[in-house]
């Protein structure tokens, strides 16, 4: 459940766009129709690697689910298609691997192609789809590489060119471009072994999504061996439509065994295989794998079970010996991440919490010099310009309403020169040598735009302009949308903001009070408050009457970690002690019915809107809990063992934390929402809710999705979703005698 979120669009703040001469009403059906009310909504932007062409998967205005491989002229702007999925694509159902892998990266709902890789020499494009892999040049020839009835994963291109590797039936493949054919590097994989892939917590909870990284010279792979052995068998029902499928799962819950990992080094014809010294603990994680420059060894970060430590380990690729160059210590967790860059010299550029907050480093023989400082933190190291010893990152030195590409020199650092706008959000990416950047940005009025930039933040041309005006989508709705409100308030502690989100339904009259409804997430590492694009279905809400409000509770991402570790031990405590304070503000409110707030929050926020009612009944006139964690010992060992501790040695506080024990005090209207297929947040969490309140004949409502795992995606059932909650809502709580408008003095 890595951040547990729901699908991206749900935890974005709103906004008034720019008024249009004649505005419509937003409706569910119109809200998950095509095209897109937002506009095209690119995903995986690259450079290719001179810098000449932006390339990104693009949906079709026909069918917003479905997408093709686009390249646009960084210079002139003009795009072309170069990989049409209907076209080449098989139309053949994705295995179970497959579909698992997708709901880790919660695309799960997504068609046709939804991941691609350059080749380092520029002129090629590997593009798996449908199972098998295909090449596409950038003359629009597309050359199928595979033909088989099962899934080839974690399809890659070596850095050189010369190879593609893939792993099937848990063996790792290699194909050789040129025409060498395709060679099994692995024998024993199958059954409980896999090689080349990342196992469930990596990929969900680490953000390791490879299991296989190739030398920067081509002459070795490392490849991750995984043995699933002793992790518990979790008998997953998947309930469809038309029947029902038992899935014999490797699920490690909290406190039980985690994989047995080993990582070897492998030339690329199979031979002179050398296993890497990873400890004598064998009950770790195995959290990053890089190569350093001059392929002389890789760089392994290794974190124990408890994680509590990281270690950065330099394997020497001749004889796999480790030697540890550093470690990173915290007395609750430590925060795992991808800012790890290696200069020519051997230095490193790294990102560390030692000081309380998320900042960079330049480590070199031993010591670390600070680059960046401050009550605030760096998100993501974008890149390194060795020529011009300058760094970029995102981060939030501007606040945390706004994400911004920074630049900085690590010879001499100075404050941070900020590229991008202010008012806005923005993520970016770069060309190896860090000279041109695709900037994602989206503000308040503006839907996600894509620009090309130089390393001053210049933009050269528009990606995807994707402007609110003429034919666009939304500019028919544009007027009526609301604008947001942000300010912040203290938690529960007495002294920490707290950043809040919040519409306020137009035209409501002097002295009268709306109905509010509360979205929570709550869980860590997520950021929901922020001057991102909206979100049109709490805009759908606040046109339909509703106070909409979000707030940021302490055990959140992006704040530095004085302000993520009160969960420590304790989750369902301070945050939810957050939450209620914000209802507490709510209700002080002269436009507010406080009698009318509902809640509702998905996955961890599932979790947060059950405990919110057990903690205060009354407070809240209904609350809507989808795909909740219930016991936290029924979820994976990675993500819950970091905040909680392991089960096994101290259940305490999994016992204070459970939403089963006080479920009995839920005295307000409950609806319950799950995918029957979820392999993520199992459908037993919702189960054993149900009997919890069935045996105690407490009254809820439930609603359950066939076949849908825990995105609940595709069009016609978000339709359905959403409709559900709105009538649950407009009849527990809307209907509800609201209190007349007192005259004005």
């Amino acid at each position: 459940m890595h951040r547990i979120l729901a699908p991206a669009a749900l935890i974005a703040a709103a906004a008034l766009l720019p008024s249009t001469a004649s505005a419509e009403k937003l409706s569910w059906e119109r809200l998950f129709a095509s095209p897109s009310l937002s506009g095209p909504t690119p995903r995986s932007l690259k450079l290719s690697p001179d810098g000449s062409l932006a390339t990104l998967l693009r949906n079709r205005p026909d069918d917003a689910e479905r997408f093709d491989l686009w390249a646009i002229d960084a210079r002139s702007g003009k795009a072309r298609m170069l990989v049409d999925s209907k076209k080449i694509g098989t139309g053949a159902a994705l295995s179970e691997a497959e579909k698992m892998q997708r709901e880790r990266l919660r695309i799960g709902g997504s068609k046709g192609i939804v991941a691609y890789d350059w080749a380092p020499d520029g002129r090629r494009l590997l593009v798996p789809l449908d199972g098998d892999l295909y090449l596409a040049d950038l003359n629009g020839g597309v050359k199928r590489l595979t033909e088989s009835p099962e899934t080839e994963l974690d399809a890659t291109v070596s850095r050189r060119g010369r190879f593609v590797s893939y792993v099937r039936d848990g063996n790792l493949h290699i194909i050789d471009i040129a025409g060498g054919g395709d060679r099994v590097l692995t024998s024993d994989g199958g059954g409980t072994i896999s090689w080349g892939v990342a196992e469930f917590v990596a990929n969900e909870e680490l953000d390791r999504r490879r299991g296989h990284w190739w030398a920067p010279d081509d002459s070795l792979i490392a490849v991750a061996r995984v043995d699933e052995g002793k992790v518990e068998v979790s008998s997953r029902t998947a309930i469809d439509a038309e029947g029902t499928r038992v899935f014999e799962q490797r699920y490690p819950r909290a406190g039980t065994p985690n994989v047995a990992i080993e990582l070897w080094l492998v030339k690329p014809d199979g031979s002179g295989q050398v296993k890497a010294d990873l400890g004598a603990d064998p009950d770790i994680y195995l959290a990053r794998v890089d190569w350093l420059p001059d392929a002389s060894g890789v760089l392994v970060q290794r974190l124990n079970r408890e994680q509590t430590r990281l270690d950065m380990l330099r394997i020497d690729a001749k004889t796999g010996a480790a030697t540890t160059l550093f470690s990173e210590t915290a007395s609750t967790w430590v925060n795992v991440h991808d800012n790890l860059r290696v200069l020519r010299d051997g230095s490193l550029i790294w990102s560390s919490e030692r000081d309380g907050y998320a900042h960079l480093y330049h480590w070199k023989d031993g010591a670390f010099r600070q680059l960046t400082r401050g009550p605030w933190a760096v998100e993501r190291l974008v890149g390194v310009d060795q020529q011009a010893e300058r760094l970029f990152f995102t981060g939030f030195a501007d606040g945390t309403l706004e994400q911004h590409l920074y630049s900085i020199d690590y010879r001499r650092p100075g404050q941070p020169r900020r590229l991008t706008a202010g008012g806005s959000w923005n993520d970016a990416v770069m060309d190896d040598t860090a000279t041109r950047v695709l900037v994602t940005t989206t503000k308040p009025d503006q839907p996600k735009q894509v620009w090309l930039g130089d390393a001053d933040g210049r933009r050269i041309s528009w990606i995807e302009e994707n402007r609110v005006a003429g034919a666009h989508p939304l500019a028919p709705y544009a007027a009526d949308l609301v604008k947001p409100r942000y300010g912040t308030i203290k938690a529960a502690d007495g002294a920490t903001d707290l950043d809040y989100a919040m519409l306020v339904p137009p035209g409501l009259k002097p002295g009268a009070k709306a109905p509010v409804f509360v979205f929570v997430y709550g869980g860590p590492h997520a950021h929901t408050v922020k001057r991102d694009f909206f979100d049109l279905r709490m805009q759908t809400l606040a046109q339909a009457g509703w106070v909409v409000f979000m707030l940021d509770n302490r055990g959140m991402g992006d704040r530095g970690k004085a302000f993520e570790d009160p969960i420590h031990l304790k989750m369902g405590g301070p945050e939810v002690a957050d939450q209620l304070k914000g209802v507490e503000w709510l209700k002080a409110q002269p436009f507010v019915d406080g009698d009318r707030i509902a809640v509702m929050g998905w996955s961890y926020g599932g979790y947060m809107t059950l405990k919110l009612l057990e903690a205060a009944p009354n407070t809240f006139a209904a609350g809507v809990s989808v795909a909740p964690v219930t016991r936290w010992e029924l979820y994976d060992t990675a993500y819950t063992e970091r905040y909680m501790g392991n089960p096994a040695t101290n259940p305490a506080p999994y016992d204070k934390s459970s939403a089963l024990n006080d479920a009995t005090r839920i005295a307000d209207p409950l609806l319950l929402i799950h995918g029957m297929a979820d392999d993520n947040v199992l459908f037993t969490h919702s189960t054993a809710m149900m009997a919890k309140l069935q045996d105690a004949a407490v009254p809820f409502e439930t609603m359950v999705y066939p076949g849908k795992t825990h995105s609940i995606s595709g069009q016609a059932t978000s339709l359905h979703l959403w409709r559900t909650i709105e009538n649950f809502l407009n009849r527990t709580v809307k209907a509800k005698e609201q209190p007349q408008p007192q005259p004005q003095p």
